[in-house]
């Protein structure tokens, strides 16, 4: 599949994120709309990997770039840096580290659960 195509393909999800941005009223950014989107048509085969693999893989070999407009903003802001650039990072610290705990948390009881129903799942004539 060409790569006009494959990204008008991306291009429709991220265009129906930003509809339904417009449309339901939740503090939810039309990028993960889009997304969640897009997941939930994988996952349901409504379209293939295929269908967007070339221009996705491309895109996440330049996903850096779109950092430069979110870097330039932070120039932009550096006076309320000055002012408030210990609170910011005492702040950043905080909330990684709150989401490196939950994060853990919730993947050792996944692993628990997983592990539960695998050895429940086991044939009782393997013995």
């Amino acid at each position: 599949m060409n790569y006009v195509k494959q990204f008008c393909i991306i291009l429709a999800f991220s265009f129906t994120g930003e509809v339904l941005n417009r449309i339901i009223p939740l503090p939810v950014p039309s990028s993960i709309y889009g997304l969640v989107l897009l997941f939930l048509a994988l996952e349901f085969k409504i379209i293939k990997v295929e269908h967007i693999k070339e221009v996705s893989k491309f895109l996440l070999g330049i996903m850096t770039l779109f950092f430069v407009p979110s870097s330039v903003g932070f120039i932009n802001a550096l006076p309320l840096m000055k002012k408030y650039g210990l609170l910011f990072i005492s702040i950043t610290i905080v909330s990684t580290l709150i989401v490196f705990a939950v994060t853990g948390q919730v993947t050792q009881a996944l692993m628990k659960i997983r592990n539960r129903n695998s050895v429940s799942e086991k044939p009782e004539d393997a013995e």
